[in-house]
């Protein structure tokens, strides 16, 4: 039997909670979440905890504590979306019926689309902090290595805090030069893209720590397969078609990403796109066929980088369009496409990025030059953001 919800959440992460946090102090007082899973995990942590900067439990916590008060938590999956019958079917087999769908399930992990990076990231010598399970071993392999070959990786197309895949690479590379191995270990990082980031001021700032440590820098190239026995990693450089192959000591990779593959089989992406991503109006983060459909998050069409930083801003305008459409209110409010990432270049030390569509510089202080390193932003980010999340964000107050 259906049940029924004036507004209905898929995802119990960020997006999902910090939504529902908010609409309940907007006063909606008939919320629904679906989320399954019984811990809440706070990602930005994970790359410090894979650069020995962290520990596993300051990232975890039970999903029961951080739903808001009065929201109903349904414990199961999404399965599908019937947007013409405001339904969603759900993987025990039941369905729920909505007023308002807001979809915010995150990105779905496709290791199987780099051949032998499962096996590899398996293995005893390769990792990815992008799993909670795996963060811990890639700092045990890390801080392990003495000599050799380290390889850090990224994927082509929309991944999570893009800036995220070189945060451990660094926070590693500061720990062998005070171990004194840094000079007997190559350090190789593959980037997609023509540059290590793509705001002008923080590639420069990069570039810089990236020449301090001797970091070997592939740009405009992508790990395309791995043999986990002969720990050799394949990576081809997209400007000449060539493939490269780099014997590794250590290997942490970043997966493809995409949106959930359910997401693919119901009629909320855009016309032949399948890459799983709801489709929304990028400022209003309203469906445009579906007007009582939403989307915010990883799992939303829009062109702006993901993260967490980008998040926050979604779920104020989302909360407030949702109030006044349900009461027959123009949409006004508008996402400006603002994202943020904070890289940990040393142990102590954090180069801010902040920017908009096209990778725009967005500075929140317009003349302070967050891009440059500072103990400062590793204060923020390490010790005041976490602290922010747990008591304000999750609480629709940030």
């Amino acid at each position: 039997m259906a049940t029924r919800h004036e507004v209905l959440i898929i995802g119990g992460g960020n997006a999902g909670v910090s939504l529902a946090a908010r609409l309940m102090r907007y006063g909606d007082k008939d919320v629904a979440l679906i989320e399954p899973r019984d811990h809440h995990l706070y990602q930005p942590l994970f790359s410090h905890i894979a650069g020995g900067r962290a520990e596993v439990k300051e990232a975890v916590r039970s999903q029961q504590s951080v739903m808001p008060k009065g929201v109903t938590w349904i414990k199961d999956k999404a399965a599908g979306v019937d947007a013409g019958a405001n339904t969603v079917l759900l993987e025990s087999g039941t369905s729920v019926d909505y007023g308002h769908l807001v979809v915010c399930p995150g990105l779905q992990y496709h290791w199987e689309a780099v051949p032998g990076l499962a096996e590899a990231v398996n293995s005893p010598y390769g990792s990815s902090h992008y799993e909670f399970e795996l963060a811990p071993k890639t700092w045990s392999l890390l801080s392990a290595l003495r000599s050799g070959t380290a390889i850090f990786t990224m994927p082509t197309g929309p991944v999570k805090c893009a800036g995220a895949s070189q945060k451990p690479m660094y926070l590693a590379c500061d720990y062998w030069k005070e171990m004194g191995v840094l000079d007997k270990i190559r350090v190789v990082m593959v980037q997609p893209y023509p540059t290590v980031f793509g705001v002008p001021e923080v590639d420069r700032e990069l570039d810089r720590k990236i020449a301090e440590y001797g970091i070997e820098l592939r740009t405009n190239s992508e790990l395309v397969s791995v043999d986990a026995l002969s720990r050799t990693a394949s990576i081809r450089d997209n400007s000449s078609d060539t493939i490269e192959e780099l014997h590794y000591e250590v290997l942490n990779a970043v997966p493809p990403q995409s949106g959930p593959d359910w997401l693919t089989s119901t009629d909320l992406p855009a016309a032949g796109d399948q890459s799983g991503f709801v489709e929304v109006d990028t400022e209003t983060l309203q469906h445009p066929r579906y007007p009582n459909v939403w989307a915010l998050g990883d799992a939303a069409g829009t062109s702006n980088s993901k993260s967490g930083g980008a998040l926050r801003k979604q779920t104020k305008v989302l909360a407030r369009n949702l109030v006044a459409a349900r009461e027959g209110k123009p949409v006004t409010e508008k996402y400006n496409g603002y994202s943020v990432c904070p890289f940990t270049v040393s142990r102590n030390t954090v180069v801010f990025a902040e920017f908009g569509i096209g990778y725009k510089p967005m500075p929140t202080i317009p003349k302070v030059p967050t891009w440059k390193e500072s103990r400062l932003s590793w204060w923020v980010d390490r010790i005041m953001f976490p602290q922010v999340y747990w008591r304000l964000i999750l609480r629709g107050r940030a």
